[in-house]
C-alpha cells in the first residue's frame, strides 16, 4: 500500500466523514443507561429526532444498521403471507424486496431501469387493480445509494390517496435523511427507515423507524414474528427516558451533538448546500462530457452523482487509480451497474474546499485511466461554487 500524507478523502456515499465534534462527543466516559443523565439524553435526542424527520410521532432508535430497519419496518407492520409492493429504483430496493420474501411476504415488483425513481403512476395503477385490497404496504426508497435517483415522496402519496387504497406506505431514507427535504408528516408516510452513517454524520451502527399513528395501530396486530425489532417495548421504555436493552450509548452521544450541528446551520440551508454541492458535480460531470446516471432532472440526487463511463472503460479501474494516486474513496457500481458507473458523494460534513478536491481528483483520476473528458469539468463545478450563496 502507497503511503499517503494528510486526510483520506473518503467520498463514498456512506459512511460519510465524521466531524470533529462528533467524534470527540462519542469519546466522553459511558455513563449509566438507566440512569437521570441518560434518561435525559433521551427524551433531548427524541425531541431532537422530530423535525429531521418532519414528524410529531413517535421515532424509534434501534443499535443496528439501515438494513435493521427494513426488517423493524416490515415486521411490525405485516402478517406470513401478505402483499407488498415494491418498486425497484436499485440495488438496495432489490435487497429489501429479498428482505420482504425472507420473511414470507408476497412481492408484487415493479420493475425499473435504475435510471429513474419509483413511478407515482404505475403505482396507483397495480392499486387500482387491487380491488380486494389484499396489497398491504407500498415499499419505496427515497434516496436509491446505488444509483443516485431520488423518487417523488409526495407524488408517491397522491397517487395512493388518489386510489382510496389503504395499504400502508414505507419509506427508506437512509442516504436522504439529513440531506434531502423530507416530511413524513405531511407526505402521508407511515414508516420512514434510516440509519446513522451519512447525513447524520455518525459511524455505522443506529438505525430508526419514524412511525406513523396508522402503523403504530396496525403493529398491534400484525402477526410476523419480531422480538428486538418490536417497537412496542421501546417506545414504552423511551416514555421513562431508557430502552429495553443496552443501547449504543456513545453513538448517542455523538447523535447529538450531530443534531445540534444541524439546528445550527438550519435544515433549509443544510439541504440548500446539498442541492448547490450536486448542481456542481453535474455540471462537471456534463463537463467532462459523460453521462450522469440519473435520467429525469426532477430525480436528481443532492446526495450522490452517479457517473456512466463510456463504453470500453471500466468504472473499477478508475476508482482504483483515483483510490492509489489520491487516497480517494469513490462509490462502486453494484449489482447491474458493476463496473459500468462510479459514485460520488457529496453528502453529510461537507463544505465547497472539499467538493472541490473531490472533483479535481475525479478529473485527474479520469485522465490517468485514458477517459477521454474535456477537462472543463472543473472549471464548469467551480463556476457554480464561485457564485454567493446563503
Amino acid at each position: 500500500m502507497t503511503s499517503h500524507a494528510g486526510r483520506h478523502f473518503l467520498q463514498i456515499p456512506g459512511p460519510t466523514n465524521i466531524p470533529d465534534q462528533v467524534l470527540r462527543a462519542i469519546s466522553a466516559p459511558t455513563i449509566d443507561h438507566r440512569g437521570p443523565e441518560f434518561a435525559a439524553l433521551t427524551h433531548e435526542l427524541l425531541a431532537g429526532l422530530q423535525p429531521v424527520f418532519g414528524t410529531s410521532g413517535p421515532v424509534v432508535i434501534f443499535p443496528g444498521s439501515g438494513t435493521g430497519a427494513w426488517e423493524a419496518a416490515l415486521v411490525n407492520t405485516l402478517s406470513t403471507g401478505d402483499r407488498v409492493l415494491c418498486a425497484e429504483t436499485g440495488h438496495f430496493a432489490a435487497l429489501w424486496q429479498r428482505m420482504a420474501v425472507d420473511l414470507g411476504l408476497y412481492v408484487d415488483v415493479i420493475p425499473g431501469d435504475w435510471r429513474h425513481g419509483a413511478a407515482p403512476e404505475a403505482i396507483a395503477e397495480r392499486l387500482a387493480a387491487d380491488t380486494v385490497r389484499t396489497i398491504k404496504a407500498v415499499c419505496v426508497v427515497h434516496n436509491e445509494t446505488s444509483t443516485g435517483v431520488t423518487s417523488r415522496v409526495a407524488e408517491i402519496r397522491r397517487a395512493i390517496d388518489a386510489t382510496g387504497h389503504p395499504a400502508l406506505l414505507l419509506v427508506d431514507t437512509v442516504s436522504s435523511l439529513g440531506s434531502i427535504d423530507y416530511r413524513h408528516d405531511e407526505w402521508g408516510v407511515d414508516v420512514t427507515v434510516a440509519g446513522s452513517q451519512k447525513g447524520l454524520m455518525l459511524p455505522p451502527g443506529l438505525g430508526f423507524n419514524a412511525v406513523s399513528a396508522k402503523a403504530l395501530a396496525v403493529s398491534r396486530t400484525a402477526r410476523l414474528r419480531r422480538s428486538y425489532w418490536d417497537w412496542q417495548p421501546v417506545i414504552e421504555a423511551n416514555r421513562h427516558g431508557h430502552f429495553p436493552y443496552t443501547p449504543a450509548t456513545n453513538l448517542l452521544y455523538g447523535l447529538a451533538e450531530a443534531l445540534r450541528m444541524l439546528r445550527t446551520e438550519g435544515l433549509p440551508e443544510v439541504f440548500a448546500r446539498h442541492a448547490r454541492h450536486a448542481e456542481a458535480t453535474r455540471k462537471a460531470v456534463q463537463g467532462w462530457g459523460l453521462d450522469v446516471l440519473c435520467a429525469d432532472e426532477r430525480e436528481y440526487s443532492s446526495s450522490l452523482t452517479a457517473v456512466l463511463v463510456p463504453e470500453g472503460q471500466d468504472a473499477d479501474k478508475v476508482r482504483e487509480i483515483i483510490l492509489e494516486r489520491f487516497d480517494m474513496s469513490l462509490g462502486a457500481g453494484l449489482g447491474r451497474l458493476a463496473g459500468r458507473i462510479f459514485r460520488i458523494g457529496h453528502l453529510g460534513h461537507f463544505n465547497d474546499l472539499a467538493l472541490t478536491g473531490t472533483l479535481a481528483g475525479v478529473q485527474m483520476g479520469l485522465q490517468l485511466a485514458g477517459v477521454r473528458i474535456d477537462p472543463s469539468g472543473l472549471t464548469a463545478a467551480l463556476d457554480i461554487l464561485r457564485e454567493p450563496h446563503g
